[in-house]
């Protein structure tokens, strides 16, 4: 460990002290001592329990579900910090809540994205650090710096390393996503296809075409939040249909809500694979997930950004 790094501490909330705790091994420091409860009228109290007088704090806290309780303590565990005197307070937030109310598309809609990067804002947070935004443009809702890491290069490079994939097409379920698909593809040398799909309602989906070629090739979806699973379930089974020879799915966020995972276990996918931005508990994980860690691509982050280097290595 350098001279300077010892003024860093990472604290957890409750969200995901095992992403915390990988971080933290990462970095070569402990997880630092807090207690973060809720009292049996429902407020939550936060007890920091050691000094952070000058130092340099990060605090690792996905907005999962139970969303509304996992931000408050991100917001509380903020303003403790700040009152006792913390130098520089960074918000890790893997998974972004509410990133998906990120714009009016009916009369009198909120921008529930933007009202949530003002919480955290006036709770006092210098920074944020994030993960696969559902939409960049999050990102601008600050006005503080947000290192918005990706997710791709994760589980490109558990691809990469999987062996058997030859003739491989990566499928974008939406028209949004096909940057991130493009991504994906460019880092496997693969070829693209892309799903142009009409939703009538939230959470509820339907194919209408499909570009690219499908027949005979491995097909890995790729999205960044895989949440009911309604489209990923009937992605698969169209590319079944297309003629493809094996279907793959991927996404960073895995908050497999709902019929999610009934639906999962249904769907005609030889592997699922996610990031640990959002914890599954052991019950929960069906035979074809795998877990990918995304702590050293967090860790490499506060590391560069504590010793004030460039983060932009990391998209590479």
């Amino acid at each position: 460990m350098n001279g300077s790094r010892w003024r860093l501490k990472v604290f957890s909330g409750n969200a995901n002290p095992e992403l915390a705790a990988e971080i933290s091994d990462y970095l070569g420091v402990h997880t630092a001592d807090s207690n973060v409860r809720t009292f049996s009228d429902g407020e939550i109290g936060v007890a920091i329990d050691e000094s952070v007088r000058g130092v340099d704090v990060y605090i690792v806290q996905p907005t999962c579900p139970p969303v509304n309780d996992y931000l408050m303590e991100l917001l509380i565990m903020i303003d403790a910090v700040r009152r006792a005197s913390a130098a520089r307070i960074n918000a890790v937030i893997p998974y972004y809540g509410y990133a998906r109310q990120d714009r009016k598309t009916r009369a009198r809609d909120p921008i529930t994205a933007k009202m949530v990067s003002n919480l955290i804002t006036s709770a006092g947070a210098d920074r944020v650090i994030t993960v696969d935004l559902h939409a960049g443009q999050i990102q601008g809702f600050f006005d503080i710096p947000v290192d918005h890491l990706p997710g791709v290069p994760t589980l490109a490079e558990y691809f990469r390393n999987k062996g058997n994939m030859d003739n491989v097409v990566v499928l974008s379920p939406d028209l949004g996503g096909v940057t991130r698909a493009r991504d994906l593809a460019n880092r496997l040398h693969a070829s693209i296809a892309i799903i142009d799909k009409w939703r009538p309602e939230p959470n509820v989906a339907e194919v209408m075409n499909v570009i690219g070629d499908i027949e005979g090739k491995a097909v890995i979806i790729i999205d960044d939040i895989i949440d009911t699973a309604g489209t990923i379930t009937l992605a698969s089974q169209v590319m079944l249909d297309l003629g493809a020879k094996d279907v793959y799915a991927c996404a960073t966020h895995p908050v497999l809500s709902g019929p999610a995972l009934e639906r999962l276990t249904k769907a005609p996918l030889k592997e699922l694979v996610f990031t640990n931005t959002i914890p599954i508990p052991k019950e929960k994980r069906l035979d074809n997930m795998t877990i990918l860690s995304i702590a050293p691509l967090i860790g490499e982050a506060i590391l560069r950004i504590h010793e004030d280097l460039s983060v932009s290595k990391l998209f590479d």
